[in-house]
């Protein structure tokens, strides 16, 4: 037996302007997402969508499109109904409890490219280089770049540590502050820093794209890293320091570090199940809590 259509729910109040077809596709995201629409769900018909929501057609086939592009739905351009997707996600890559932990530089690239097949990409992410996130964007822009991937509107958020402070890591293990070790990170902070946002910043001329990416300062040095894709995917691993030496600047050091690019990567994703919608939740109100109050301007130079 075929599943049911889904129910639809909410009537556009009398006197409302009509709902943009992006408008539409954030409603029926939702219902993806909270499971209203479960996967496997035939999606009502357009015509049902189109009166609904007091659109025309065109309108309902151009929502779903943005849903086909975020993998959210199948079918959209044959005759049926759409179909919510098996598994809400990015490109059906395991998330929550089957989902094994990767090192940051394996796990990153694939879900930050599926996070660019939507039409509005937002990125959040805190660290201590961002040297993972810059290296993660390289294989999305190489399909915008190639045309397989075509978003209209790309927003970076990205939380480093100040340079104002005593970082807990890197750090001598003498605890001597400053020094050739300091300098080290910071250089490698901005270089990172900068490279993602030429790289980012570059779209606009070539293809178009609507891009904004900001950074700020932590007063603090994070203890994890963490990233929120479109909202909706909280990826985080830990910092985890350890006792090493290096000689820089011609100087031996004995040093406390964490190999960020090696940390094992958890993925949480908003609709897997009430821990990851929460974690994911928490995560976003984290973040946007440390953004709008104890972080600072950061420029990028030495």
């Amino acid at each position: 037996m075929e599943p049911e259509h889904a129910s639809v729910k909410g009537r556009r109040e009398a006197g409302r302007p009509l709902p943009s077809h992006r408008e539409v596709a954030d409603e029926l995201r939702t219902r993806i997402r909270t499971g209203v629409l479960r996967p496997g769900q035939r999606m009502p018909t357009q015509a049902k969508l189109a009166r609904e929501f007091g659109v025309e057609r065109g309108a309902v086939r151009q929502a779903l499109r943005i849903l086909q592009s975020e993998r959210l739905l199948t079918n959209v351009s044959k005759g049926s109904p759409a179909t919510v997707a098996g598994r809400p996600g990015a490109a059906g890559l395991p998330v929550g409890p089957a989902a094994a932990p990767q090192p940051s530089m394996v796990g990153l690239p694939p879900r930050v490219t599926a996070a660019f097949a939507a039409e509005h990409v937002e990125v959040d992410a805190l660290c201590l280089t961002a040297v993972s996130l810059t290296a993660a964007m390289g294989e999305p822009l190489r399909q915008i770049h190639a045309g397989q991937l075509k978003p209209a509107k790309i927003d970076v958020r990205v939380l480093l540590p100040s340079r104002d402070i005593d970082l807990a890591f890197p750090t001598p293990v003498d605890g001597s502050p400053g020094g050739p070790l300091q300098r080290r990170w910071l250089a490698h902070r901005n270089a990172q820093g900068q490279v993602l946002r030429h790289n980012l910043l570059t779209l606009r001329s070539t293809h178009g794209i609507d891009v904004h990416v900001t950074f700020r300062a932590l007063p603090f040095t994070p203890p994890v890293k963490l990233y929120l894709l479109n909202g909706t995917e909280a990826l985080f691993a830990y910092y985890t320091v350890t006792r090493g030496e290096q000689t820089i600047d011609q100087e031996h050091l004995e040093l406390y570090d964490a190999e960020g690019t090696r940390s094992l990567l958890f993925a949480f994703e908003e609709g897997a199940g009430p821990r990851d919608t929460t974690l994911v939740e928490q995560s976003r109100r984290w973040f946007d809590a440390l953004w709008d109050t104890i972080s600072s301007e950061l420029v990028l130079t030495s």
